[in-house]
């Protein structure tokens, strides 16, 4: 989880490939309308979100379901969009990658093709609740390389490889 530009799809795909476990851009289940208004520079209200965030939780059932470990990107900004996407998912866990608001904006102007203008970053920021001590985030800075923060995630959560 993050704002945008903090790097989650490519910390995600660097450790979904380390792992070979699934992997899902979080975006990619955005309803066409969220995805014009955000490319029109309108920050999405809760009730755009639900549904993005119902898919994305269904994806997590299907590969917990399946016996299949995964990997999905989501701003998951609020607790209570968390909620919907850990809930009693006692198998989630969930990573923040946290990082300074120049830091992603730089990052953010540099970015091509997409839909997600750099407008919109105070949006993110107002929006953002950080995760609380009983959410269980693991806090993973974004001011390195990604495969710095992709050691940190493995070493963090035991996984192997780490």
């Amino acid at each position: 989880m993050g704002v945008s530009g903090s790097g989650k799809t490519t910390v995600a795909r660097l450790l979904a490939e380390r792992l070979g476990w699934a992997y899902l851009e979080g975006d990619d289940l955005h309803p066409p309308a969220n995805v014009a208004k955000m490319h029109a520079g309108t920050p999405l209200n809760d009730a755009d979100r639900l549904p993005w965030l119902l898919a994305i939780a269904a994806w997590i059932d299907a590969r917990a379901a399946a016996h299949e470990a995964g990997i999905v990107t989501c701003s998951a900004l609020k607790h209570s969009y968390r909620e919907i996407l850990i809930g009693n998912r006692p198998h989630v866990r969930l990573v923040y990658l946290r990082g300074e608001k120049v830091v992603i904006a730089t990052r953010l102007a540099a970015r091509k093709n997409h839909f997600m203008p750099p407008a919109l970053l105070d949006s993110q920021f107002s929006t953002l609740e950080e995760p609380i001590t009983d959410e269980h985030a693991l806090v993973v800075p974004i001011d390195g390389p990604a495969e710095q923060a992709v050691d940190e995630i493995m070493a963090a959560l035991a996984l192997p490889g780490a």
